[in-house]
């Protein structure tokens, strides 16, 4: 899929979550709501920092364009140390590491103990990094072109400060779910490993699918494309994407975001 469709999918699961979390009677706080739907937004990019065109690639400047080399090529070096008989020889490393479970449990894991041991800076750094991509994502009309960089994190640098103050307020979510001393904003690698994953099932509906399920062998492959049958996917950008998955993640996630507030209960 492309990167508004990664995006919003990421924020419907999130709010779903949520919603989930309230009918069972443990409903989050609302700037734990907000802010993780806007993370998991965010994060539902991430995977494709393997491909030097993608939104997260161009988000940062020189650096993401660094940072997306290393990680083609690294990608690529891991997929040709594991894989199997089965597994087509290629030469660039998209939809490969990036794309699996390990990858999204290791950024989330990474970004939760970021964040609960580096302090407020960290937290910032989590945010501003996810605030950027979100933008980028949902916005992704006006914010696209290099001219609009400056002005998305300019916005994403006041949206992350006023967020952390927030959530820094007593009973507003920074001890969420962890909350043993020490503990605080140990929940913000759940969205993270949450819109990864998410971007992964929606990469699986498309006609390349995903190797999500690396490194459990399927068929003799390692890095085995997951997916519904043939006839059942679709190329990234098709009409499909744009005129049914879009508008039915937003009303997904509309729903699911009365659901949190209690609002359908």
């Amino acid at each position: 899929m492309m990167g508004p469709a990664h995006s919003l999918s990421g924020a419907a699961a999130w709010l779903g979550v949520g919603a989930a979390a309230d009918a069972t009677g443990h409903a989050m706080p609302w700037p734990v709501l907000l802010v993780g739907a806007l993370i998991c937004a965010g994060a539902a990019l991430a995977p494709d920092l393997d491909h030097k065109a993608a939104t997260i690639s161009t988000a940062f400047g020189p650096l993401s364009k660094v940072l997306c080399g290393i990680v083609d090529k690294l990608s690529a070096a891991v997929y040709r140390s594991t894989r199997k008989p089965g597994d087509p020889r290629r030469s660039g490393g998209h939809r490969t590491l990036t794309h699996t479970w390990v990858w999204a449990v290791f950024l989330g894991v990474g970004f939760s103990v970021l964040a609960a041991t580096g302090g407020r800076w960290a937290v910032l750094g989590t945010l501003f990094v996810h605030l950027v991509l979100a933008i980028e994502g949902l916005l992704w009309r006006a914010a696209r072109g290099t001219s609009s960089d400056v002005l998305v994190w300019l916005l994403a640098a006041a949206g992350s400060w006023i967020l952390a103050d927030v959530l820094n307020q007593p009973g507003n979510g920074a001890g969420w779910l962890f909350t043993e001393p020490g503990q605080e904003y140990l929940w913000l690698g759940l969205p993270i490993v949450l819109g990864a994953l998410v971007h992964d099932i929606g990469d699986a509906l498309t006609v390349s699918g995903c190797p999500v399920l690396w490194p459990i062998p399927v068929a003799r492959k390692r890095w085995y494309p997951v997916g519904p049958p043939r006839f059942m996917r679709f190329r990234a950008g098709s009409w499909i994407e744009l005129k049914v998955l879009m508008p039915a993640f937003m009303l997904i996630g509309a729903a699911s975001a009365l659901g949190a507030v209690g609002f359908l209960g």
